[in-house]
């Protein structure tokens, strides 16, 4: 007999141990998180100096959540003593986080597929199969980079690959792509002392939007402008591809500028989503995301919710975590109404001190 379990979550990164948290405030125990390597492994994988753009503050004595905060009374840059963590660094939080509420993770479990099944879900994983009435997909991004954009991309090595910039080989570097994780190499890579051309479609730096999920966030910016020229932002290049010819790389724009290099380029280009990887669950709209209930429920298989950056709503995006925590109550309490759990605030305080009371402060790691 399979385990039958009320939630599963998928992932056991930052939405994964967020919705966690959230289910242990209700008191719905009955749960498990499931990740192909542990808690926060895709932080653990991220550049040396690669850092959140988004500051964490301790605020939470004057009752503001904590920006990169996961779940309630938790601050990273309490915890961390830091205001803009490194991955691993924030992996240290979400491992403390998992901690302290107990969180049931399971690692070394990659989900495999999904199958709805009698009212529920039958899980095909690497360690056998289970059930579940409801699934929560918290699989995150960052382990599924855009590997092929353009013709000739297996000649440039994409951002989350790349390693320590400092060891990055060339004194001339050609970054493709200009928003977050484009800037950030090339910041790394001129603070090394190399020079370093970004080229991007969009050209994020020259926009004036107030939203980080679509233009360049102020620290970015800030970090750029203390380069003193040594990154040089070209505008409106579409590559057509990249060519190699005796050890050297030619990237072509759709125009028919070119730019030549020693130095491999680097693609910068995003990721796709893991819920790629169990598309045929979902609707999906032209723009490519997947058709959500105003619950972040699938529309097109009931009972599978969406937690994390790949949660969008018409032209909202929440693709940072101090937007999509935001959505870990609202699929809570759906799934609760459902379980027939009390969601009412007096009766969740009541069980939620009676959890609080039985735990136990996890030392160093406590995310407190």
């Amino acid at each position: 007999m399979h385990k039958t379990y009320d939630v599963v979550i998928v992932g056991a990164g930052a939405a994964g141990v967020g919705c966690g948290a959230v289910l242990r405030h209700l008191q719905i125990d009955n749960f498990a998180i499931l990740d192909r390597e542990g808690v926060a492994a895709s932080f653990d994988r991220w550049p040396p100096g690669m850092r959140f753009i988004t500051p964490s503050f301790t605020s939470n004595a004057f009752g503001s959540l904590d920006l990169n905060a996961v779940a309630l009374r938790t601050s990273p840059a309490f915890t961390l003593k830091t205001e803009h963590p490194t991955g691993t660094e924030y992996a240290r939080y979400l491992r403390g986080v998992a901690k302290h509420f107990e969180l049931p993770v399971q690692k070394n479990r990659d989900v495999q597929r999904i199958e709805p099944r009698d009212g529920g879900f039958r899980l095909h994983t690497s360690r056998g199969a289970l059930r579940s009435k409801f699934v929560i997909w918290a699989a995150g991004e960052f382990q599924y980079p855009k590997l092929n954009p353009f013709s000739g991309a297996e000649n440039c090595v994409h951002a989350s690959h790349a390693g320590d910039w400092k060891g990055f080989p060339g004194d001339e570097v050609l970054v493709i792509g200009g928003y977050e994780s484009g800037a950030d190499a090339a910041y790394h890579l001129a603070s090394a002392g190399k020079r370093v051309q970004v080229l991007d479609r969009a050209a994020p730096w020259t926009l004036s939007e107030s939203d980080p999920s679509v233009a360049l966030s102020p620290f970015t910016r800030d970090r750029l402008q203390s380069m003193n020229g040594a990154v040089e932002l070209v505008a409106k290049v579409k590559v057509h591809g990249v060519t190699r010819t005796n050890g050297h790389f030619t990237v072509i724009a759709k125009d028919g500028r070119r730019w030549e290099t020693a130095s491999q380029p680097i693609l910068a280009t995003g990721f796709t989503g893991s819920l790629a990887s169990i598309k045929n669950h979902f609707a999906w709209t032209r723009s490519g995301h997947a058709l959500l209930t105003e619950c972040d429920e699938s529309t097109r298989t009931p009972g599978l919710f969406v937690a994390g950056p790949q949660v969008r709503h018409g032209n909202v995006i929440f693709c940072f975590i101090y937007k999509y925590r935001q959505r870990f109550a609202v699929v809570a309490n759906e799934i609760a109404k459902r379980l027939d759990v009390s969601t009412e605030p007096l009766e969740v305080y009541r069980r939620e001190q009676m959890f609080l009371d039985d735990l136990s402060c996890c030392g160093e790691e406590c995310a407190c």
